[in-house]
């Protein structure tokens, strides 16, 4: 059965409680547009989601495609919001021209270490030689590393069941 995750977008209210997954990697800018991966992330973890409470997904992208007018807030929204998740989904798409995740390795660096990460990275992405080091990083820290948008997700579920069963 498919439950609809309740949905919070960057800059809006963090929700107090409840499971959470924040869903870190490259985002479409709007200089260089490009299909977004983060539709098929909800749709995959409303599929695959089975706790006894609603799901909260963290999207740092904006509600209706609304930019954030200052810098500094939308940074600080997607700290405080992948400070707050329960599992921090890393998606990374690779590709240089259009989605190339220059301020997602960053977050990776400073998440790698939480127990909170799980890292997808496709092997049929553009430019895939550009994982490497996140994926080798990973390995180090104990972080799961999958190859697809399924099993990454599904991994991140694990983690988050295991985190809130605590």
């Amino acid at each position: 059965m498919t439950v609809t995750p309740y949905l919070v977008y960057a800059r809006e209210p963090l929700p107090a409680a409840g499971p959470s997954v924040f869903l870190a990697g490259p985002t479409p800018r709007a200089d260089q547009p490009a299909p977004s991966w983060r539709p098929d992330a909800i749709g995959e973890l409303a599929a695959q989601w089975t706790g006894p409470q609603r799901l909260t997904v963290l999207s740092p992208e904006s509600r209706g495609g609304v930019r954030a007018a200052d810098y500094d807030e939308q940074v600080d929204w997607e700290t405080d919001a992948r400070r707050h998740a329960d599992a921090i989904l890393f998606w990374i798409p690779r590709d240089l021209a259009s989605l190339p995740g220059f301020t997602t390795n960053v977050e990776f660096g400073l998440d790698v270490g939480t127990g909170r990460a799980v890292l997808g990275c496709p092997p049929d992405c553009p430019n895939p030689e550009r994982n490497r080091y996140l994926i080798h990083v990973a390995r180090r820290h104990g972080v799961p590393v999958r190859e697809t948008l399924h099993d990454t997700v599904a991994a991140a579920l694990t983690l988050l069941a295991a985190r809130t069963a605590r």
